[in-house]
């Protein structure tokens, strides 16, 4: 797991229309980059729908929000349009940008251990560090918890 004050890995990964977002191109914007294990599930959603209920105000403290997840663009289209959802999903099919990160790692559910996405978040700063790191992230109440952070920065 990456830690605050190391210098984030770049990537260049497609969005839900396709289009290329390049973590280099954000320098000089504070990014809160999410990683999320499947569009359109419970806790992804509530996750997602946070952020989009909350996008202004991310906005006014000069914050650009961008979701990662194994999914597909196509994916990624659909959930976007259901919800409604204002910031760039980004498609990290077979998970490079997340074990980069980290945020790839054994899971346990019903019994079963699998490797996934382990739900993180980190904050990254004008210069391209990190500035937090939010671990083992509980979907409900997450924007506030990272608005909160950036309140105080």
């Amino acid at each position: 797991m990456l830690e605050a004050g190391k210098k984030a890995p770049d990537f260049s990964l497609p969005d839900s229309e396709g289009n290329i977002v390049k973590l280099g191109d954000l320098k000089g914007k504070r990014v809160v980059l999410y990683f999320y294990p499947k569009d359109d599930t419970p806790g992804c959603t509530v996750e997602a729908c946070g952020f989009r209920d909350m996008e202004g105000d991310f906005e006014k403290r000069g914050a650009v929000i961008l979701g990662i997840s194994p999914d597909n663009s196509a994916s990624h289209a659909a959930f976007t349009s259901k919800y409604k959802l204002p910031f760039m999903l980004l498609a990290d099919e077979g998970a490079a940008v997340a074990k980069k990160y980290g945020a790839w790692g054994e899971k346990h559910f019903m019994g079963r251990k699998f490797e996934g996405i382990l739900r993180t978040t980190f904050i990254i700063g004008k210069t391209g560090k990190i500035e937090k790191v939010f671990q083992k992230v509980k979907p409900e109440g997450h924007n506030s918890e990272v608005l909160g952070w950036l309140e105080e920065k």
